[in-house]
């Protein structure tokens, strides 16, 4: 952590609304969402082990609950398409594919708490689902109160197959009137800004949804990532103006620990989630991630800097050499003064650590004659007591990432 001023555009503060009053998700939610390592595979034959079923979801809901993850603040399992059946039963309620989930949703629920972990569920606002399973249109009010039966805990609603785009901001403000008539505490996850783009109406977002995805689905490789990084760097004023405790931009899905990111990219992934202060959804198979993925994953350090309570997105400050220099404010908070976490992020591909020098005074802009804490999140030095004025280095690796954690000492 670190206490520091600078200027800040004033765009970057955020913007007085009426923002969904359900109390939850106060800082990014945590947890465990299917889609990008497991997809849409339900042939539980040829892939007993990764198909989409109550198995796999018990399995993960164990590793999060013994190998640390829950501890660490990760709370959800979550479902993605192609759990469902078919077609809806005969009272128009939807069901879980019978034979990959024979117990039943509701008991899925209860096994997934009794574990003291909560269960997301996905749905789709549209005719149908992505994969083409029954979607909610026309059911919205049947569906909310059936997963509230359920005890679904989150709601995923895609926009797959929606016949009029401008009527999908209407339609999630419906849903979330449904779901909170329903009295059951539902983190309620949209995805209607990433289809209407630039015409999308962020107030509604703020109003109607806890998180809502932004921009394309992110695959298992580096250009992936950075062409959402990169989306979100062109839009930053805009987005940091709309997030905050209760409402979240989602760059999607945690890469880490799969296979398309090396260990540095890895760390370069948490770094600009944290300090986006985006969702942090793992998808990766929890049985057999390797240790070193697992640490930055479970990095207490950088979860601090992500669930901070003042809920402020960062962005990038400025770009030297190629290397994004991204900044964040965070609590504890002096007066005017601001802790921050400060991310070193390289573009560069020049195959060795390129050195930056500079004082966190002219790297910043700050104005504080005081002395710092400085903490290397994903290094293994002591921590150091530095001021603004003092000169500093850092050694940023082809494609990776440095994150420092400064606190403001007092005078």
């Amino acid at each position: 952590m670190l206490l520091l001023t600078f200027l800040i555009p004033s765009l970057f503060v955020l913007l007085p609304t009426d923002a969904l009053d359900n109390g939850l998700a106060l800082t990014p939610p945590m947890g465990w969402l299917h889609w990008q390592r497991f997809r849409c595979v339900t042939d539980c034959v040829q892939f007993p082990d990764d198909c989409i079923s109550e198995k796999l979801f018990q399995v993960m809901a164990d590793r999060m609950a013994e190998d640390g993850y829950l501890e660490a603040g990760y709370e959800y399992v979550i479902m993605d398409d192609c759990w469902l059946s078919s077609e809806r039963d005969s009272d128009g309620r939807l069901q879980a594919d019978p034979d990959r989930f024979p117990s039943g949703i509701k008991a899925l629920a209860d096994y997934v708490h009794d574990k003291g972990l909560k269960l997301g569920i996905y749905e789709d606002y549209g005719t149908n689902t992505c994969a083409g399973y029954p979607g909610s249109l026309d059911h919205l009010e049947i569906d909310a109160n059936t997963f509230a039966e359920w005890g679904i805990d989150y709601l995923k609603f895609d926009g797959c197959n929606v016949v009029a785009d401008e009527a999908m901001e209407q339609g999630h403000l419906e849903m979330a009137s449904y779901l909170n008539q329903t009295g059951r505490p539902i983190v309620f996850s949209c995805e209607f800004p990433l289809y209407r783009g630039d015409a999308a109406n962020y107030s509604v977002a703020i109003e109607a949804c806890n998180l809502w995805r932004n921009y394309h689905d992110i695959e298992d490789s580096w250009d992936s990532l950075t062409s959402i990084v990169n989306y979100f760097k062109d839009n930053q004023e805009k987005f940091a103006s709309v997030a905050g405790p209760g409402h979240w931009n989602d760059p999607d899905m945690l890469l880490i620990g799969n296979y398309g990111l090396s260990y540095e990219q890895s760390k370069a992934q948490m770094t600009i989630w944290t300090i986006l202060a985006s969702p942090l959804l793992m998808s990766v198979d929890l049985r057999t991630i390797k240790p070193e993925f697992r640490d930055i994953l479970l990095n207490p350090h950088a979860l601090n800097i992500s669930q901070d309570p003042l809920g402020l997105q960062g962005h990038v400050h400025k770009t030297i050499d190629n290397i994004d220099v991204w900044m964040r404010r965070i609590s504890p908070v002096a007066g005017e003064q601001f802790s921050l976490a400060v991310g070193f992020v390289s573009n560069r591909k020049d195959g060795y650590p390129y050195r930056l020098e500079f004082t966190l005074e002219s790297l910043l802009d700050l104005e504080y004659p005081g002395a710092y804490v400085l903490m290397d999140v994903f290094g293994d030095t002591e921590d150091i007591l530095v001021r603004s004025i003092d000169t500093l280095e850092v050694r940023v690796k082809p494609t990776g990432a440095v994150l420092w954690h400064l606190v403001l000492q007092s005078f």
